[in-house]
């Protein structure tokens, strides 16, 4: 008796299905690690633009808070730009007090998901959508 080399065409169809049922185990889990990844990112942005507001409010001491933007003085109180995914918004010192919302207005990433990482983001309006946002309140001190 002689025998072949290869495969048989019932032997490649069963590796093929253990390779297509593995990968539908698998993708959901990274689809869902990516999601996360992301969610993650923001959230460790939106810390980030907190602290460099507040950095700024109390090192630059303003009585106005006009010029805070990411484009102007804030910029320099971050390491990296944010982009264009975050927006602020400055409500000026009221009795002594500063609400400052910054706001996530990229879109990729579902409050849900935000608010698991992030759980003190709220749901704000600003341009009439909702979007997941910190309010972050300054006592002017000086």
């Amino acid at each position: 008796m002689k025998m072949r080399k290869g495969f048989t065409l019932i032997e490649l169809l069963i590796v093929l299905a253990i390779i297509a049922a593995l990968m539908a185990v698998v993708t959901p889990i990274a689809l869902n690690a990516v999601r996360k990844a992301k969610a993650t990112q923001v959230a460790e942005n939106i810390r980030n633009i907190k602290s460099a507001v507040e950095a700024y409010v109390n090192v630059e001491q303003p009585d106005s808070l006009d010029d805070l933007t990411i484009d102007g003085s804030l910029s320099s109180y971050l390491n990296t730009d944010p982009g264009d995914d975050f927006d602020l918004v400055v409500e000026d010192f009221d009795a002594g007090v500063a609400t400052v919302t910054i706001y996530y207005v990229g879109g990729e990433v579902p409050f849900d998901e935000l608010d698991k990482v992030l759980p003190e983001l709220t749901e704000e309006s600003s341009d009439n959508e909702d979007y997941p946002a910190l309010v972050v309140e300054f006592q002017k001190w000086w």
